[in-house]
């Protein structure tokens, strides 16, 4: 089914080689919001569908909403943010507990904790305990299979490199900053003041159901859609830093996504002030956009070195992709076990109570619009 034409589906945070790697503290920066709700509550509480809710009475209002998604469930949600009001709800529990850093003054905590029936919850604790123990072995196991993967991604990275003219990559650098910054912009960089902000967060996600991304959500309504096509030896992140940093140099602020794989590299790059987008194309990482220019990095390997070499690298990327997957296939039975820890408390909330507060949260949400 189409994405809404208002809506951004984004990961604050993502499973990586690293383990769980956050961006939560940019969902949204304290001096652009008016409101931050943080939701205190148990697994299986209800907390995604109540934001759920909250967003598509929104959605329905054509205003802009953006969705952070779960990369344990891709299809729950840790937060939401509703653009033009500055408010943002996110889920404040575990693993990415989230306490008010401006209690009153813009934060404010909705306990769902008085919604549930402790008494029977508790019935199930040794369960409970077991089956959160289950869930971050499992997960703990995934990310070893995840590093595996990252060592032969570098092992292949290593490999391919050795087949890569340098100087012609340097001047296929230099021309797509040229093209970006000078040959097509619509921006008076003289009227800017002071140096560009960056926001970061994930565009894509290691999650149960594999890589996922929305990224035409987020790339999709630039005018300038900048598509390089990369390869682990000849990597678009040092071009990527350098958009970045020219970008926050002239003044521009921008939206940097990272990849999953190497969280301090960024894939994607959005610079509203260009009416422009920068993202990068490879195996784990294609928007499903039509860019308006495309480069192609891996034009610049040595062909007959390459050749030499494509045995080697054959090898490496069926293994590299096998760990990948066995690091996917433990997350799913991560999932499976956080489905039987909510079953633990599903039947003790009384939801009716919580719904009864979306009315209260849309109507201080609406003040600010």
């Amino acid at each position: 089914m189409p994405l809404p034409n208002n809506t951004k589906h984004v990961f604050p945070g993502s499973n990586t080689p690293l383990g769980f790697y956050s961006y939560y503290d940019n969902i949204i920066h304290a001096n652009n919001a008016n409101k931050i709700f943080i939701i205190k509550g148990g697994p299986g509480t209800g907390k995604s569908s109540f934001m759920k809710k909250i967003a598509n009475h929104f959605v329905s209002q054509n205003i802009n909403i953006e969705y952070h998604l779960c990369s344990a469930d891709p299809n729950s949600l840790d937060a939401i943010v509703i653009i033009p009001a500055g408010v943002a709800i996110i889920d404040g529990t575990f693993p990415h507990a989230i306490d008010p850093q401006i209690p009153g003054a813009i934060d404010e905590i909705i306990n769902f904790a008085p919604y549930w029936n402790e008494k029977e919850i508790r019935s199930n604790k040794e369960a409970i305990i077991q089956t959160n123990l289950k869930r971050k072995s499992l997960f703990s196991k995934s990310y070893s299979y995840l590093q595996a993967a990252k060592q032969v991604y570098d092992a292949y990275t290593n490999t391919q490199i050795s087949a890569l003219d340098n100087n012609s990559f340097y001047r296929m650098e230099q021309d797509i900053l040229q093209e970006i910054f000078i040959n097509h912009h619509t921006c008076n960089f003289s009227n800017l003041q002071g140096p560009g902000h960056s926001r970061h967060l994930f565009g894509s996600a290691i999650t149960p159901d594999g890589f996922v991304d929305h990224l035409h959500t987020i790339i999709g309504k630039s005018q300038l859609i900048y598509s390089i096509k990369d390869a682990p030896g000849a990597s678009a992140s040092n071009l990527m830093n350098l958009i970045k940093t020219k970008s926050i140099e002239l003044g521009l602020d921008i939206e940097c996504y990272h990849s999953p794989i190497c969280p301090d590299n960024i894939e994607d790059i959005i610079i509203p002030g260009l009416g422009a987008a920068v993202t990068v194309s490879n195996s784990f990482h294609k928007a499903k956009i039509v860019p308006t220019h495309v480069y192609d990095l891996k034009d610049c390997f040595i062909a007959s070195r390459l050749s030499q070499i494509q045995e080697e690298l054959e090898y490496d990327k069926d293994l590299m992709d096998s760990l990948f997957q066995r690091g996917i296939r433990t997350l799913n039975k991560a999932k499976d076990q956080h489905n039987i820890l909510e079953s633990y408390y599903i039947p003790h909330v009384r939801f009716d109570d919580i719904n009864n507060l979306l009315d209260i949260i849309i109507k201080q949400i609406e003040s600010f619009l």
